[in-house]
């Protein structure tokens, strides 16, 4: 199976293929334990906002992968990044697994892992640099110009010594290294 493609319901699962010590790291998220809870209700992807717009998303689906240790294919998987995280799922469910909470866990590891989208690897890599996701531009500093404000706004802009506050966090946490495009 390629990397990218979603898992068919009728493609078989070796266990020789799964990740004890993935599905073990998914579950130190904090409620993660209520995952073997799930009693297949549907009531997250009943109501999920993203399932309106992409009928093929189904997070019971992503999280019964990380209950499994499916590493690989759930870090891959095209569906990992789709939730927009509104938590409907997680309120309307009856065990009170926290699917989002989850989710979250696992991009999470997905990053640590060198998995990202390329947009989020630029929106990160400009907050690293400018301490902004949508830095000032010309074009902005004109238009503000024209409205009668300062054309730099009062953010991390406007105090260099802030930015290299910021730079030098960024360096500290290792946040820089997280966001380097992977070759």
């Amino acid at each position: 199976m390629a990397a990218m493609e979603a898992m068919e319901m009728s493609d078989t699962i070796k266990t020789s293929d799964l990740d004890k010590a993935f599905r073990d790291e998914v579950l130190t998220e904090p409620g993660a334990e209520k995952l073997i809870l799930c009693f297949n209700c549907t009531g997250c992807t009943a109501g999920c906002t993203m399932a309106e717009h992409e009928p093929n998303y189904n997070i019971r689906q992503l999280l019964r992968m990380a209950n499994l240790g499916m590493r690989d294919e759930l870090l891959n998987h095209p569906y990992l990044w789709n939730c927009t995280t509104c938590y409907k799922c997680q309120e309307r469910c009856p065990q009170g697994v926290p699917n989002v909470d989850i989710l979250l866990k696992i991009r999470t590891m997905a990053v640590h892992s060198g998995i990202m989208l390329d947009n989020h690897r630029k929106v990160a890599q400009l907050m690293a640099k400018t301490g902004h996701a949508v830095p000032i531009n010309d074009d902005n500093k004109e238009k503000r110009k024209k409205l009668g404000m300062n054309e730099l706004p009062e953010t991390v802009h406007n105090y260099p010594d802030a930015l290299e506050e910021v730079h030098k966090i960024v360096q500290v946490t290792g946040f820089d290294k997280l966001t380097e495009a992977q070759s």
